[in-house]
């Protein structure tokens, strides 16, 4: 059984076009790739933005020894999470969807993103489904693939919520 998690980032004076246009732009997706460059190797595949939408393909790099035993007795190299992001089209609410993989990894981990407006700004909710195919340990590597997305998830807000500061202030 999958295990689910939903996060919400919240962008207190921004509004939804702002935060979508920081989603098509590479300098954007560059300045999250140097924050977790602090953690682990990351690195921006490609970008692609068209009035159609948005495409984005992460590549986050866990060096073997960085996992946690329990990983790494499943995992024999550096774990490379290839991550696909994708948003619909601009409108008064946006749609997206994303998936990290393992190659032979043992499980997924997919899910949507909703960016709406709200009194204040906007909030990118995102609803995750995590799934390992491992008896016995299967669950708990489940909850700790959760419980690590959020940490991953609060850093990209954050480094979100700087960007967008400082495109408003011209820094």
């Amino acid at each position: 059984m999958a295990r689910r998690l939903d996060y919400s980032a919240r962008y207190p004076l921004h509004t939804t076009k702002e935060v979508y246009a920081a989603l098509t732009n590479r300098d954007y997706w560059e300045a999250r790739m140097v924050e977790m460059r602090k953690y682990s190797p990351n690195e921006v595949v490609s970008i692609n933005a068209s009035e159609d939408g948005i495409d984005v393909v992460l590549h986050h790099i866990l060096p073997r020894e960085m996992l946690p035993e329990i990983a790494q007795s499943v995992m024999r190299k550096d774990m490379v999470i290839t991550r696909k992001e994708s948003y619909g089209a601009f409108g008064p609410e946006v749609e997206g969807k994303y998936s990290a993989s393992i190659p032979a990894g043992p499980g997924s981990l997919t899910g949507t993103m909703r960016l709406f407006p709200t009194d204040t700004g906007c909030t990118m909710r995102i609803s995750s489904d995590a799934k390992v195919f491992i008896p016995m340990v299967g669950p708990r590597l489940e909850q700790l693939m959760l419980v690590n997305l959020v940490d991953l998830f609060r850093a990209e807000a954050e480094v979100t919520q700087k960007w967008l500061d400082e495109q408003k202030t011209g820094n």
